[in-house]
């Protein structure tokens, strides 16, 4: 932290009292002292701040001739009545008339101390250094009856005629005092700059531009952003009118004579439309002037479209890993095992399994293994779109792409998952048309938007899911053959349920600890543990958690377990309705199931969100089953 202190000391003797003083300070070069020079006066303050002096002690001339020189505060060393008390009474052994030659920035009553002086004192004062010489030399002749007492001028122009001189010193209270002045200003002033730069630096770095004008309309704050938005240098604003330099700004001056805040308010500014707030500068109660914050709406909503994709990137996570799978069964343990190595790896993956098995779960465990990991996983359904909205969601598209484009077009799930994983499920379903896309998405590891003329480059990892083999795919022609050797890189297959039948009922006692509040009240006797394992589970690991679901949900009202899973039907207790001899219609019988059940959730302060979310279906198909 640099706080020199620069001081134009009159004469040899005040130097050396400051470094008796100070000495220090002067060592550490804290305090930097330079002798008058008569020659060199109107440049020694300058040569002082140079130095790095952040505030000038002078007397007399050196203050008179540094002062508005120089970007530093200069503080006057005055001469004190004591001080020019003691030179006359050291003079005065010399037993002549006394010739005090002063600046007239100093003061001095001999009037008032004549009666206490005992020699006769006359006082030359002079107003510029070139009227010195003249002061002193007029007494040349009568050099055996005066001594010249004066400062470091005035004595060395009494040397120079050979005449006795004194020089005029200060006392150590004196110097302590504005040597102690001039610190205590420096601290006070480098405090100030400090709270000024991080004003400075905080006004620069908002994204409002700020402009501030005073009571006269002068422009007193002009930050970096109100730069770049009005396109007006800083140096031809600051200190000029408003109504001159920002035309474009006068309703601030409406504001000031309206003595009216206005806030949000939407103004035109010539190219842009900005968002303003104007608040009126008040001090103590008194206005002093209005300052003015503002953005641009169009920068705000580019920023906001920003966000939203940072907020939706970091929701694009994959939540499982391998320890989430449960894989008690040998043929489990043994596909998990090899995809922990396919994990380790940064290869295209091809999962195989039927409906159900957990292929994403799978796929998102190979994420969170991979160096990937930080990275987003996002994944798509290939078999739920359309081929062509599979396709502008794969790959985005721009504004006014196609009838219905969002503005601003959308980002592709290839974009959205660079520098991570892009699951692909049912692939299998893609049609050849688009699967050409995909190859040279793959191939060449970039992507152009629909709509768009130029590439986007990739970094992302391909893992892709089919229930069918795609060999037999290929064979038949409805998968290309290029595609799929781009894909089979690695290959992994996820056994059905029935391949490992000693992971049904961990998964069985899984979901139940996971979907029951109640899970001491619920237990599995020997004959629903028959069932259980002997059912054949088509629908795999996701109708084992279904019929979980079922099972809590009817043993809360009290319903029978048993009735709940069959072997080969869940709902087979219908079978013993007594009047067979009716035509029973399963629409009916269905539409009766879901209607109770669905009033039951409801009945247990379910949302309709939640509802659906429990049946596992959209809140559209809710709605409509509730309606009918």
């Amino acid at each position: 932290m640099d706080r020199k202190i620069g001081i134009i000391a009159s004469d040899e003797e005040l130097k050396n009292s400051i470094v008796e003083l100070f000495r220090e300070d002067v060592e550490q070069g804290k305090i930097i002292i330079d002798i008058l020079d008569p020659n060199n006066m109107e440049r020694q303050g300058k040569i002082l701040e140079n130095k790095g002096a952040r505030a000038i002690i002078a007397r007399s001339g050196g203050y008179r001739h540094t002062v508005g020189r120089v970007n530093v505060p200069v503080i006057h060393f005055r001469i004190t009545t004591l001080d020019i008390l003691y030179a006359i009474k050291e003079a005065s052994k010399y037993r002549k008339d006394i010739i005090l030659v002063i600046s007239d920035l100093e003061y001095f009553d001999y009037d008032e101390w004549k009666e206490m002086i005992h020699a006769k004192v006359i006082i030359e004062s002079f107003h510029t250094k070139e009227e010195i010489e003249s002061k002193v030399s007029k007494y040349a002749k009568k050099k055996e009856q005066v001594v010249i007492i004066g400062g470091g001028i005035p004595c060395s122009h009494a040397e120079k005629y050979g005449m006795d001189y004194f020089h005029i010193g200060a006392s150590t209270e004196s110097i302590y005092e504005r040597i102690t002045y001039a610190k205590e200003l420096v601290d006070r002033l480098y405090d100030q700059r400090y709270k000024n730069q991080v004003l400075k630096t905080i006004l620069d770095g908002v994204h409002d531009a700020v402009v501030a004008i005073d009571h006269e309309g002068n422009v007193i704050l002009y930050n970096e952003r109100a730069k770049e938005l009005l396109k007006k240098d800083i140096l031809d604003v600051m200190d000029k009118k408003l109504i001159d330099v920002c035309p474009e700004l006068n309703f601030m001056m409406d504001v000031l004579k309206n003595k009216v805040d206005q806030y949000n308010e939407i103004k035109l500014l010539k190219d842009i439309i900005i968002t303003a707030n104007i608040s009126i500068l008040k001090v103590d109660g008194h206005i002093h002037g209005v300052l003015c914050s503002f953005q641009d709406i169009t920068k705000l909503q580019k920023l906001e479209k920003k966000i939203r994709y940072e907020l939706n990137k970091k929701g694009l996570i994959a939540k499982y890993s391998f320890q989430d799978i449960i894989a008690h069964d040998s043929t489990m343990k043994d596909t998990v095992a090899k995809a922990i190595k396919i994990g380790q790896s940064d290869c295209t993956v091809m999962i195989y399994g039927e409906s159900g098995t957990g292929k994403e779960m799978m796929a998102q465990s190979i994420h969170n293994l991979s160096n990937r990991k930080a990275d987003p996983f996002i994944a798509i359904n290939c078999a739920a779109l359309s081929e062509s909205l599979l396709e502008s969601e794969l790959f985005g598209y721009e504004e006014g792409a196609f009838t219905g484009a969002r503005k601003g077009g959308k980002p592709g799930l290839f974009e959205l998952a660079h520098g991570g994983t892009l699951f692909l499920d049912e692939i299998n379903s893609v049609s050849l048309n688009l699967q050409a896309k995909l190859l040279r998405a793959l191939e060449e590891r970039e992507v152009m938007r629909i709509g768009s003329d130029y590439v986007i480059p990739l970094d992302i990892r391909i893992i892709a899911a089919a229930n069918e083999e795609l060999k037999r795919k290929v064979e038949d022609g409805n998968f290309r053959r290029d595609l799929f050797y781009r894909l089979n890189i690695l290959e992994l297959y996820i056994p059905p349920l029935r391949e490992r039948k000693e992971d049904i009922l961990p998964l069985f006692k899984h979901y139940l600890m996971e979907l029951s509040k109640a899970t001491d009240d619920l237990e599995i006797n020997s004959g629903l543990e028959e069932k259980i394992l002997n059912y054949d589970w088509p629908g795999n690991v996701r109708e084992l958690k279904n019929i979980v679901q079922r099972y809590v949900l009817f043993h809360e009202v009290d319903m029978d377990e048993s009735e709940i899973i069959q072997e080969n039907d869940e709902f087979s207790h219908y079978d013993n309705i007594n009047n067979c001899e009716k035509v029973i219609d399963l629409k009916e019988i269905n539409r009766f199931v879901e209607e109770k059940i669905i009033n039951m959730l409801l009945a247990q302060g379910m949302t309709k969100v939640e509802i659906a979310k429990f049946l596992g279906i959209s809140r559209t198909a809710l709605w409509k089953k509730i309606k009918s």
